[in-house]
């Protein structure tokens, strides 16, 4: 079952080559094509490999999460559209905390949750948002407080991302976990590149980062379902 859909694997990955020839050839005009396909290669083949779970919160939240994802990426070819790229990608990352929580093997009990020790393994994470922002801060003008709002979101993903460690496979855990973290690494680079100062070779930074770890967070929920099945 989890081998069906191949194809659209290989879309991925030719739309993913394909956009970083465009990104380093200076030719944005074909990105238009070239970076929308690559998610959707990866949304198709999540919808293809996932039949047996046809329906449920987990299959919804993870495509809604693709689906706002391409949104993203084809509002973000649009300097004057940033703001609403920026928002596509916020949704993105609500519906995969859903995801995450959802692909655990414990349910969630507050009174269990040692709140002082998941705040000093998270510090590493907020650190590193918190340094970002202190970077790009002055230039963000009118967009200060969606920043802020989407950092905090974005933090949150990553956090429950590392939460699955030990109420999941090793396999989906890793995947799942190193996705997000990309994710947040290349946001960051967008976010300095954008606000702070130009970085060399920017584009292909964010979207290597960014085409690994869409790749990842669907594998790792893949090697999840994979798991249950045995």
């Amino acid at each position: 079952m989890y081998r069906k859909g191949i194809a659209w694997l290989y879309l991925f990955l030719l739309a993913a080559i394909a956009d970083m020839a465009f990104v380093t050839q200076g030719e944005p005009q074909f990105r238009y094509a070239s970076k929308p396909l690559i998610v959707t290669g990866l949304l198709f083949y999540f919808l293809t490999s996932t039949n047996s779970i046809k329906g449920s919160i987990l299959r919804k939240s993870v495509a809604a999460g693709l689906i706002f994802s391409i949104a993203g990426d084809t509002l973000l070819l649009f300097p004057n559209l940033f703001l609403f790229g920026l928002g596509a990608f916020l949704m993105t990352h609500i519906c995969y905390i859903v995801a995450f929580k959802l692909t655990q093997n414990q349910g969630f009990n507050p009174l269990n949750v040692n709140f002082v020790r998941t705040f000093f393994f998270n510090l590493p994470i907020y650190i590193a948002a918190a340094f970002v922002y202190f970077l790009i801060r002055k230039n963000l003008q009118d967009l200060q407080i969606p920043m802020v709002i989407y950092i905090m979101v974005i933090v949150m993903m990553v956090t429950m991302a590392r939460e699955r460690f030990g109420k999941t496979n090793a396999a989906s855990f890793w995947q799942v976990f190193l996705g997000a973290a990309l994710f947040l690494v290349s946001d960051s680079i967008l976010a300095l590149n954008r606000f702070f100062q130009p970085i060399d070779d920017a584009g292909i930074l964010i979207m290597g980062t960014y085409t690994m770890a869409q790749l990842l967070i669907v594998m790792g929920i893949r090697s999840h379902l994979i798991a249950i099945k045995k």
